[in-house]
């Protein structure tokens, strides 16, 4: 198997490369039936929905044990990740969208503070693909 792109990049090239869209900090469903992994219009406690940023980004995996951390050494859960991903599309070879517009969450989801999780499957959307 080849070497990914990304393997190759700084600490900071590896930071710089998230778009800040929020995708990832989505709450995710997973279908008990075939595992297919479907996204929700609900988001993580600590995404700030006007930045798209974690709001304890240094202790995410900690306060949230369902954060995934992605980091050269596990590369493996980029499939787990939207197809819009920057690093999913690095590390596939593509050209990361520079539309941030189109791809961020602002503005379309909300806290899952305010969502009960037995209404988390009344709010899986189709605007996100894995």
């Amino acid at each position: 198997m080849m070497e990914s792109p990304l393997s190759s990049l700084t600490p900071e090239q590896w930071e710089s490369l998230c778009d800040g869209c929020g995708r990832c900090c989505l709450v995710k469903l997973e279908d008990e039936d075939n595992g297919q992994l479907h996204y929700t219009n609900v988001t993580c406690r600590y995404l700030d929905t006007e930045t798209c940023r974690c709001t304890d980004y240094k202790n995410r995996t900690t306060i949230n044990p369902r954060c995934m951390k992605l980091s050269p050494e596990n590369l493996e859960i980029l499939e787990l990740m939207p197809t819009t991903c920057a690093y999913r599309l690095v590390h596939e070879g593509k050209e990361a969208s520079a539309d941030l517009d189109s791809l961020s969450v602002r503005g379309r989801v909300f806290c899952e503070d305010l969502v009960h999780e037995d209404a988390l499957p009344g709010h899986v959307v189709e605007w996100i693909k894995t």
